[in-house]
């Protein structure tokens, strides 16, 4: 039904930058379904819980956890299927992998991608 993708995830020294991409394939029959999803991202360390990141919600809406407040942008082309994460001001303590997830922002996410591995050195 929905296949999630992404990429942009790297090595970048503290202070850095990255531009993390998700990129959904959606089969046709379950489009309309999926253009009401709410998207987010993810990430766990090794040795740590899975934490959620940040999610925007279809109507735009936004919300991110305190850790990345200021730092993280998520953000939606619609027309690409592609959702976006933003982070500057990049922490050791950002590296992670990092999964891109689509589902409902009140029951949760059911479908994620296979992650990609952020690593920010001081």
């Amino acid at each position: 039904q929905v296949q999630l993708v992404e990429s942009g995830g790297g090595s970048v020294q503290a202070g850095g930058s990255l531009r993390l991409s998700c990129a959904a394939a959606v089969d046709w029959w379950f489009r309309s379904t999926y253009s009401r999803y709410c998207m987010g991202w993810f990430r766990q360390a090794p040795g740590k819980e899975r934490e959620e990141v940040a999610r925007i919600d279809r109507d735009g809406s936004t919300s991110y956890a305190d850790s990345v407040k200021g730092r993280f942008t998520i953000s939606q082309d619609n027309a690409k299927n592609t959702l976006y994460l933003q982070m500057d001001s990049l922490k050791p303590e950002d590296s992670a992998m990092y999964y891109c997830a689509a589902g409902s922002c009140r029951v949760g996410f059911n479908y994620w991608g296979q992650g990609t591995q952020v690593t920010v050195s001081s």
